[in-house]
């Protein structure tokens, strides 16, 4: 039986968050105690945008098609890239993305106004994640960072996830998946996209997952049996293809810059 069935979207957020936190934190055995003011502001930042991107998300996604709620949620990140550089180009580009919205959410396109606000909630932590994450692994070596950053996550979110945890004991193998799940996407997942930020600009980072609408997309169709009409496939165009173009204008921005 589905996850979300047994324990909703709310527990299965902060249950995650808390198996990933376990496990980093007996990874890197952060030494908070040395800890600056700056390092703790960031591993604060990090954890209340991640908790707040990630119950958002599952809201989201338990309302509307995955696919939809990824393209919309992409907007935040999306946002940050294209208006870090206030020319014509971008503008157009953001407005490509806002039509592509559009064709998703039309009639009858299985989306509902409150998928729709959390879906943009989970933008906006996502947008903030980006800026957190990147002074996390800049200011925080290793690990240890990442792994504060998520216990406060899981502090942040397990009051909605309490109530569930009979039903993982009642059903064992839940249990199982949940530990799979939060060691895969908070402490693998989380884990590396810290090494990458750790190297680029969180504009960069912002549109180098331009491409995740499109991954939302298949998935949802080849797992979950969601269909995808030629609506969402024109959204989908104008939402990747905008991402792509602010991609490449911001690479070759830093590009020049190096040179």
């Amino acid at each position: 039986m589905p996850v979300f069935a047994l324990i909703g979207p709310s527990a299965s957020s902060a249950w995650r968050f808390l198996f990933g936190a376990l496990a980093l934190l007996a990874l890197s055995r952060p030494h908070v105690r040395s800890w600056t003011r700056h390092q703790w502001v960031g591993a604060l930042a990090l954890g209340g945008s991640t908790a707040f991107m990630g119950f958002c998300f599952y809201q989201s996604i338990a309302r509307i098609p995955l696919g939809s709620a990824v393209a919309i949620e992409y907007l935040g990140p999306f946002l940050v890239a294209a208006l870090s550089k206030r020319s014509l180009r971008h503008y157009v580009f953001v407005a490509l993305a806002g039509a592509g919205v559009l064709a998703l959410a039309r009639p009858g396109g299985g989306l509902t106004l409150v998928g729709v606000l959390f879906a943009l909630g989970s933008g906006a932590g996502w947008a903030g994640y980006a800026f957190a994450s990147h002074r996390v692994g800049g200011s925080i070596e290793g690990f240890g960072g990442l792994a504060v950053a998520m216990a406060i996550a899981t502090v942040l979110t397990m009051p909605f996830g309490w109530e569930a945890t009979h039903r993982l004991f009642v059903h064992p193998s839940l249990a199982g998946r949940m530990v799979v799940v939060g060691v895969a996407a908070i402490a693998l997942g989380f884990g590396l996209e810290m090494q990458g930020l750790r190297r680029i600009k969180p504009s960069v980072v912002s549109v180098l997952i331009a491409m995740d609408p499109a991954v939302a997309f298949l998935m949802g169709w080849l797992f979950i049996g969601q269909g995808v009409s030629t609506s969402d496939l024109v959204g989908l165009a104008c939402v990747v293809g905008a991402g792509v173009g602010v991609t490449y204008d911001v690479a070759r921005g830093v590009a020049h810059v190096a040179q």
